[in-house]
């Protein structure tokens, strides 16, 4: 038994940016909505596909935003795409997949905590987190959880994620904080690129470990006198950048193994979703 887990946050952008626009006949814009039931319902008809879950960032804002002003907002989505995640997450319940909706915590986090659950359980053989999204990868786990980015078409076990980053998973918050995230608002350390971090976490693995006096590290750096400076200047910047971009797997989720069984969409709401949406093709190709 495999358990998929869906970034709904990332589907639902690709699909605005990618799939053509589609105004319903109230005039509302759904050309990602229709997307995203498309590439979804591709999904469900896989092979060794069976229980499957889905998160949203039904709020963009969470808790981290208290930890630090920089992080990531709402601002500069465009409308158009934010007026469809309501409607994003109720296709996917009319789909009869399982949806988390996000507020206090990231989709990020959601599915970080199913990883973590679901990969603990014996009689799951594979939990596959389907993102491209490089904060997952500190879930990954040999061969038994991974990512798999759906657009091209490649999963990213433990070994994987060693040849992107240079690091393993545990490392993967460390290696963020050090070289930033711009896609979550925050800039890492001056002096620090993603070579540098790799050499340095390879060694040492975590930010606590590496030595403060470059003369002592065990690993040739370039302009390491210099990386080491700025890491003793910005420690408790790192520390702070290393806690946003680790996730959480304390997320109260309430389904357990059984309810992630997809059992086929309820006729009914889905119906009533695709004649709002305009959408009718997709419920008579079903």
């Amino acid at each position: 038994m495999q358990v998929h887990l869906v970034d709904g946050t990332y589907e639902l952008f690709r699909c605005y940016y990618g799939a053509p626009k589609v105004q319903a006949r109230d005039g509302r814009e759904v050309g990602a909505t229709q997307g995203l039931l498309s590439t979804l319902d591709s999904l469900l008809r896989q092979d060794g596909v069976s229980h499957v879950a889905i998160a949203f960032d039904t709020v963009i804002e969470s808790f981290r935003n208290e930890l630090f002003a920089g992080y990531k907002t709402s601002a500069g989505i465009e409308p158009e795409l934010w007026a469809q995640f309501p409607l994003a997450e109720r296709a996917t319940r009319a789909l009869g997949i399982v949806t988390w909706s996000m507020i206090e915590f990231e989709a990020d986090d959601a599915l970080a905590t199913a990883a973590a659950r679901f990969g603990a359980d014996p009689t799951v053989e594979r939990v596959v987190i389907c993102t491209p999204d490089k904060d997952l990868a500190q879930m990954v786990s040999g061969t038994r959880i991974v990512c798999l980015d759906r657009r091209r078409k490649a999963i990213l076990d433990e070994a994987g994620v060693r040849a992107k980053f240079g690091v393993g998973p545990e490392s993967i918050p460390d290696w963020l904080a050090l070289v930033g995230d711009s896609a979550d608002g925050f800039p890492g350390l001056p002096r620090w690129g993603e070579k540098s971090a790799a050499a340095v976490l390879a060694q040492y693995r975590h930010l606590e470990a590496i030595p403060s006096d470059a003369r002592q590290w065990q690993v040739p750096v370039r302009a390491a006198d210099a990386l080491a400076q700025s890491l003793a200047r910005h420690r408790d910047e790192a520390l702070l950048y290393r806690r946003l971009a680790t996730l959480r797997t304390d997320v109260p989720l309430a389904e357990g193994l059984a309810q992630l069984c997809w059992r086929g969409a309820p006729a009914e709401p889905l119906a009533e979703l695709c004649r709002e949406l305009g959408f009718e093709r997709f419920r008579e190709g079903r």
